[in-house]
């Protein structure tokens, strides 16, 4: 049992991002709306700040803005087919019942099968299946795991991510008239690793957490996974868009989900009205002994709407709902600035909801300065020459421990670009409003001193600039301090 304490002064915690008080969690897991809640589930060691002993942990929400923590839905059985780890998976809704599926691991194993576990009362309590409902992979495959469960018409489809021993990562597909009786019907979509996006980032070798996201008739449809290699382990999240024809995906090139290093394994969520949900896993970016001694590590990324305008592109936006997060309105700056001296904004706090209008003829950021003497800093550039926006947190932190680097995403030229950028603690989220793109990315400031806004331009560059920043205020969750007491509950 985890004997760290919570420490609500914690300056990179987030408040704003959900996570349970203390402890290691990664990828989302088992979205659903169910009996008027939201229900958010997410890999977790209730034991400690690191991967092992992977449980499901679980919130569930009437509105996405106040959480209830809920009882660990899944704990491994011992001497059962997921004795060491329930690891990821989704959830659906079917009537009065809120159906978990899941990868099953055992050591003595390679690949993870598919099993579940069934909620009756609103995800309070889960009752194991036991035995496996897909007991063995197709032939071909060297990595097996991550279900994703949807319905289809009248029946139910469910995918799972694999590697093929010809080198291909894949989406297999299943279908099942009664989400019992599962037949096998082949790759869904599969490919070759192939170039995504800037930099080394490629397809994978393996496609976990695979997620669909259905078309409208005869519109696109988007296929998300998250690329993984043998060597390297987890690299990016990636996003095909295609049309379905039968059991196949045909796909267009793939995409990045998010332009950043530290968003991975995001899953989705079908919300009421036809409205598509998704949150993804933000690792940390910083040694792993800083972030045990702090006593946690990762956390969910925002809540964000997901829709496939018929340009076929993906969108991404922050849920509707987080807009009534704002508090007190810090910031209201509007004008332009040239030359090498910098214009102060105003003062923000750890937490904040900003957008901003800007306009360059040349190289021009924004600046966060998290330091009184300035040396201390978090840089938001746009390059209307090569079309990109950079985020650079390479004097991020002045602590070693915390990973650097610049990283980049397009960004239309020759017009105003329009940005959200949510900041909360150790974590920025930059969406590009006109495209939908988004960048996430974990820092960590040891400055003390009052956090800063500043616009600044090239040399013989100009930026004109309109920012407003507010307040960003804090999720409600009841029993803040209850995950260890929900534990021995389960277990008990």
């Amino acid at each position: 049992m985890s004997t760290a304490p919570f420490d609500p002064l914690d300056p990179h915690r987030p408040v704003a991002h959900l996570r349970p008080p203390r402890n290691w969690i990664n990828d989302p897991n088992g979205l659903a709306f169910h009996d008027g809640h939201y229900h958010v589930c997410y890999q977790y060691n209730p034991y400690g700040a690191r991967h092992e002993n992977m449980h499901w942990g679980h919130f569930r929400s009437p509105d996405l803005l106040s959480w209830e923590p809920l009882p660990l839905a899944l704990a491994p059985t011992p001497g059962g087919e997921d004795a060491d780890g329930c690891f990821s998976g989704n959830a659906v809704s079917d009537g009065d019942r809120l159906i978990a599926f899941y990868s099953a691991l055992r050591e003595d194993r390679w690949y993870q099968p598919v099993t579940t576990a069934t909620s009756r009362d609103g995800g309070r309590t889960f009752r194991p299946r036991g035995a496996l409902i897909v007991p063995e992979p197709p032939d071909g495959c060297t990595m097996y795991r991550d279900p994703y469960v949807w319905r289809d018409g009248d029946r139910w489809r469910m995918l799972v991510g694999a590697a093929l021993a010809d080198g291909r990562g894949a989406a297999l597909l299943y279908d099942s008239p009664d989400l019992e009786n599962w037949t096998y019907r082949g790759p869904f979509c599969a490919g070759t690793p192939q170039p995504v996006g800037s930099g080394d980032r490629y397809t994978g070798e393996g496609w976990e957490c695979p997620q669909y996201l259905p078309a409208p008739s005869g519109r696109r449809g988007a296929l998300i996974f998250s690329a993984w290699d043998a060597h390297d382990g987890p690299r990016c999240s990636v996003a095909l868009t295609g049309r379905q024809t039968g059991d196949v995906f045909e796909a267009g090139a793939p995409v990045l989900l998010d332009h950043g290093p530290d968003c991975y394994a995001p899953a989705l969520l079908r919300a009421p009205g036809g409205r598509w949900l998704l949150w993804g896993w933000s690792w940390e970016a910083r040694e792993a002994d800083w972030a045990a001694q702090d006593g946690w590590a990762g956390t969910l990324t925002l809540p964000r709407e997901i829709s496939l305008p018929q340009d076929g592109s993906l969108h991404q936006r922050p849920a509707a709902e987080l807009l009534a997060l704002r508090g007190d309105h810090t910031v209201h700056a509007q004008g332009r600035v040239t030359g090498a001296d910098p214009v102060e904004l105003g003062e923000v706090g750890r937490s904040f909801d900003l957008t901003a209008r800007l306009d360059p003829s040349g190289e021009a950021r924004l600046r966060l300065v998290t330091s009184a003497d300035s040396s201390e800093y978090l840089d938001i550039s746009l390059a209307p020459a090569t079309g990109h926006l950079i985020v650079d947190r390479d004097r991020a932190s002045l602590d070693a421990r915390a990973r650097g680097g610049s990283y980049r995403m397009p960004c239309p030229a020759g017009r105003p670009v329009d940005l959200r950028v949510v900041v909360d603690h150790s974590i920025a989220e930059i969406f590009l409003t006109a495209t939908g793109q988004v960048l996430t990315l974990r820092f960590y400031p040891t400055g003390q001193a009052p956090w800063r806004l500043q616009a600044r331009s090239a040399p013989g560059a100009g930026l004109g600039y309109a920012v407003d920043a507010w307040e960003l205020l804090p999720l409600v969750v009841k029993d803040q301090s209850g995950d260890v007491e929900q534990l021995e509950r389960r277990t008990a």
